[in-house]
């Protein structure tokens, strides 16, 4: 490699033994203001190259907070646009490893230029090539557009990722609220997936490797499964244990965990195939939910991964601040299943009501195949609250008895059942046998939606 720097041993650490090639090693700077001299700028700042993880191949560069901060100049920028170029011929991930001062001042326009050819790179290769950032120190100003326009974002426990750095916010300082933070930034604002420190981040990028296709029309994310098809789960409370238990090896790759926790998002091989999923944790649908979930959505239907669903909800979050929000949010979740056309299973393992459901990868959005376990109730609203509204003014002997008339006959999971609404019920221990079955057999499927250049939700 071209340094001995912590940018290159990032590298080594991430890829397969030795399997790693640099590009550009001798590339440095071209401006020589402020008595800025190239040999002063081995690599310019920035290790490229490809190599391999678990024997797949992907395009990596790292940023060296050695030279002049890792700043990113016009040879800085050329290199990374370069690596982008060759990832989209070949198809395969670009991984960004950050720890980076921002934009090189010496360089002035010059360096403003170059992040928009970055970021014009990473525009084109969304949704083609899958693209990976991890933050380990530094990542400022207009550099915290790059780990935002990739798929998937890391950052280690002391990595700092700004706008505009804690103390220039009106009335903030960072003693008080350090939005810089990893904390802040995936717990907050939801623009980190994995918090950890360095050797765990590399770990788990490699795992989230595994479970990605190469490219949007790559089918290679198939590996052997020696897991029991046919393994019963446990009933549990939590989404996250039910989607565990559902997977082969109980491996479920949970991505922006700190963040909208009503839901939960998440990566799992059935199978021995990728398979995205979406499960209500909390009754209540959150606007940050509702947007977390169809932005993973919408990352699955580009690249051809099929999606899970686990629908128990009740309705949408009922608050002054969610209600500045919510309308358009549900109607984002809405339309990214309404308009993902890869297979789509949904199970109802708990209570299902009102038009919270709908968002959730219902029927009439276009799921293909719907469960529902034996004990689940599926309805317009519980029926005591039915009740009250139909029979306002009756008694509490009047209101019990209709509202178990209005559950058995709107609520209950074998009248949805009647309609169409679900099509098997199922026990739940049975539910990893159907949900794979599924699967296998809308593995060939194939949908057209109407033709157009892209929706506007």
């Amino acid at each position: 490699m071209s340094t001995n720097s912590k940018a290159s041993e990032r590298i080594q650490s991430l890829l397969d033994e030795n399997s790693f090639v640099e590009i550009g090693g001798k590339v440095t700077a071209r401006a020589t203001d402020f008595n800025l001299e190239p040999k002063d700028t081995p690599a310019d700042g920035v290790v490229t190259g490809y190599g391999l993880i678990n024997d797949r191949l992907v395009y990596v560069y790292s940023q060296d907070a050695a030279v002049l901060g890792g700043s990113v100049g016009e040879m800085h920028a050329k290199k990374i646009c370069g690596l982008y170029d060759l990832a989209l011929k070949v198809g395969a991930p670009v991984i960004g490893l950050i720890d980076c001062a921002g934009l090189r001042l010496q360089e002035g326009t010059d360096a403003l230029y170059a992040f928009g050819e970055i970021y014009r790179k990473q525009s084109l290769a969304s949704g083609v090539i899958p693209q990976i950032s991890a933050l380990f120190g530094n990542c400022g100003g207009g550099l915290a557009l790059i780990p935002t326009l990739t798929d998937f974002t890391f950052m280690e426990e002391d990595a700092k990722l700004f706008v505009n750095a804690p103390n220039a916010l009106d009335e903030n300082y960072e003693a008080k609220n350090d939005t810089a933070s990893a904390t802040f930034q995936s717990g907050e604002c939801g623009t980190v997936d994995f918090v950890g420190k360095g050797t765990e981040l590399f770990d788990r990028i490699r795992e989230l490797v595994s479970m990605l296709p190469d490219n949007n029309e790559a089918n290679d994310t198939f590996t052997e499964c020696t897991d029991d098809l046919n393994r019963g789960i446990a009933q549990n409370d939590s989404a996250v244990e039910v989607l565990k238990q559902i997977a082969d090896d109980n491996a479920y790759v949970e991505v922006q965990s700190a963040y909208a926790k009503d839901i939960t998002c998440g990566l799992m091989k059935l199978n021995g195939v990728t398979v995205g999923a979406v499960a209500n944790c909390e009754e209540k649908l959150s606007p940050y939910g509702c947007v977390k979930a169809a932005d993973f959505v919408n990352f699955c239907d580009a690249f051809e991964i099929p999606v899970l669903t686990l629908t128990n909800v009740t309705g949408f979050e009922a608050t002054v601040e969610a209600e500045k929000k919510m309308a358009k949010a549900a109607a984002k979740l809405a339309f990214a299943f309404a308009n993902a056309t890869v297979p789509k299973v949904n199970v109802v393992t708990g209570k299902a009501f009102g038009n919270a459901v709908n968002v959730m990868n219902s029927k009439s959005l276009g799921c293909d195949m719907t469960f529902a376990w034996e004990d689940a109730s599926i309805g317009m609203m519980d029926g005591k609250l039915a009740a009250k509204v139909m029979y306002a003014g009756s008694g509490t002997d009047v209101l019990n008895e209709k509202a178990g008339e209005y559950d058995e006959l709107q609520n209950s999971v074998l009248s949805a059942a009647r309609r169409g609404y679900v099509d098997t019920i199922i026990a739940p221990v049975d539910t990893r046998k159907y949900v794979i079955g599924a699967f296998e057999m809308l593995f060939t499927k194939r949908e057209e939606i109407p033709a157009k250049k892209h929706g506007t939700v």
